[in-house]
């Protein structure tokens, strides 16, 4: 187990995205809610590295699963305006 820790603007960063605050916020804002029925790599958003990415994570158990686990709660999340 690696003792290195992943934040999700980390996560974002490795995924290609941008990694601001605002960034993820529009990002899940876009995209959310992820219907229950589709598994996270499997969303048509992502390209398919991207994809590939969060599958190998999540089936390894990387060290990067618990973020990419954090990621996937929140998409499936109902959105709401924040911070106004």
């Amino acid at each position: 187990m690696s003792d290195l820790y992943h934040s999700l603007p980390s996560l974002f960063e490795q995924l290609g995205l941008g990694d601001t605050d605002q960034e993820i916020q529009d990002f899940i804002r876009q995209h959310a809610p992820l219907p229950d029925h589709i598994k996270l790599h499997e969303a048509s958003f992502w390209r398919s590295s991207q994809a590939n990415f969060l599958r190998q994570a999540k089936e390894e158990d990387a060290d990067w699963a618990e973020i990419v686990d954090r990621l996937d709660v929140m998409l499936r999340t109902k959105q709401t305006k924040q911070h106004e």
